[in-house]
């Protein structure tokens, strides 16, 4: 996870930092004038959270760092905020057509709120529940990586397909990497964390039932 979230930072990230739209890897609108300064407010913290993303989950770090934990942890969601906001002027000002600019609005609005589930969660002290919410926000930044991932697939099957067109395959590129990510997500949090609750939860219950049974037996 960390290798491939570093690595498209590191191929995504350096055509934004030029200063030149000539150099953006997505086709801009030549009638707004803000729509490459949109990619970069976007991309530049939206990698940055790509990067340390897998930081966050590291348990020795969590453990014997807490405060370095916890400032990178306000960067990351600095950066999400940052760049889910600017992703909305971004996907307004795309030319890849309205399914398109759907999908990056509900991706920006799902990166969001549970970026702020995760917040809540911590700031109640619930640990859990946060890694839940924070599993969840790094899916959905981790979309990034996998938009590029089904894109090189769909480019790559373009040529046996003539009618295959860049903009569906853009499209459902966009679309395939959110909603395979929440899956894939939700599948880890649904059989691992939550799954782990459950049983912490249930272990003193089953202590104290089991009790009164041991008692005339002493």
């Amino acid at each position: 996870m960390a290798v491939s979230a570093v690595s498209i930072a590191a191929f995504a990230l350096p055509p934004y930092l030029t200063g030149n739209p000539a150099d953006a890897t997505l086709p801009l609108d030549p009638d707004v004038a803000l729509h490459y300064l949109s990619l970069v407010a976007h991309a530049v913290p939206g990698g940055l959270a790509l990067i340390l993303g897998p930081l966050q989950f590291l348990t020795p770090l969590r453990n014997r760092r807490p405060r370095l934990h916890r400032i990178t942890g306000r960067v990351y969601m600095i950066s999400v905020v940052a760049g889910s906001i600017m992703a909305f002027f971004a996907a307004t000002f795309s030319v890849n057509g309205l399914p398109a600019q759907i999908s990056f609005y509900l991706l920006a609005v799902a990166w969001l709120y549970s970026l702020y589930m995760a917040y809540v969660h911590i700031r109640r002290g619930d640990v859990q529940m946060h890694r839940v919410w924070m599993i969840r926000n790094y899916a959905l930044t981790l979309a990034a990586v996998s938009l590029r991932v089904f894109l090189l697939i769909g480019m790559a099957l373009m040529p046996s397909f003539p009618s295959l067109e860049f903009g569906d395959v853009y499209t459902s590129s966009a679309w395939a990497a959110i909603m395979i990510n929440i899956v894939v997500a939700e599948y880890f949090v649904v059989h691992r964390v939550l799954n782990q609750m459950t049983r912490r939860r249930r272990r003193p219950e089953s202590t104290a039932s089991a009790a009164p049974a041991a008692a005339p037996l002493a």
